[in-house]
């Protein structure tokens, strides 16, 4: 195994136990959470695990996530 493989599996194991804390979340909070998780995988396993990808991929979904459950006014 790795570097990066570790890496990956560090940032799994890091997002569904970061995710396991959305008890008290409201939606909108939630899916950004989950954006941001999802995001930081994809974008970590896109650019060949590189730091730069894996924030930016955070950032990404997570402004994804944020804007899909917006409520409406």
């Amino acid at each position: 195994m790795n570097i990066k493989q570790i890496a990956m599996r560090a940032t799994l194991v890091a997002s569904v136990l970061g995710l396991s804390a959305c008890a008290n979340m409201s939606a909108q909070d939630r899916n950004t959470a989950i954006g941001a998780g999802v995001g930081a995988v994809a974008g970590s396993a896109l650019s060949g695990g590189s730091a730069l990808g894996t924030v930016g991929g955070a950032a990404v979904g997570g402004v994804i996530g944020n804007q899909v459950s917006k409520p409406t006014r």
